[in-house]
């Protein structure tokens, strides 16, 4: 009976381990992990061997989302009226259109902006990696 309760109890908390780790992401999680998404497709776009004349022409993309100035980074970025026969290009636009999206409709409440610095976004500060 005791072995019983032993195992009811490990089960209880393995499924209660799984459920924490299964919770949906957070509206701040999402926006943040999709500006690091953009971001880093937007430098491999740039350093790429086969690029275009027209991608390096694109409007810069750091996106940081505690700067109010991404919004009007995101607008400016889906806005560009090249390099539509550059596939890479288009996918990023729509993942640009997308994240803009969250973050006026969805998220608008969740987010804080700590600065509104547009040349932050301009010219960004790089960090070592470590």
């Amino acid at each position: 009976l005791s072995t019983m309760r032993m195992l009811l109890s490990l089960v209880t908390l393995l499924a209660a381990v799984l459920l924490a780790k299964a919770a949906p992401p957070t509206c701040y999680s999402r926006v943040l992990s999709l500006s690091k998404e953009i971001t880093e497709s937007f430098k491999e776009l740039q350093t790429s061997r086969d690029v275009d004349s027209c991608v390096l022409m694109l409007p810069r993309l750091y996106l940081d989302i505690h700067n109010y100035c991404v919004l009007a980074k995101l607008r400016e970025f889906v806005a560009y009226p090249r390099c539509e026969r550059v596939l890479e290009v288009s996918e990023l636009k729509e993942k640009a259109r997308s994240l803009y999206t969250i973050m006026i409709s969805y998220c608008r409440r969740d987010l804080v902006f700590l600065t509104d610095d547009c040349g932050a976004l301009e010219y960004p500060i790089l960090l070592p990696t470590e």
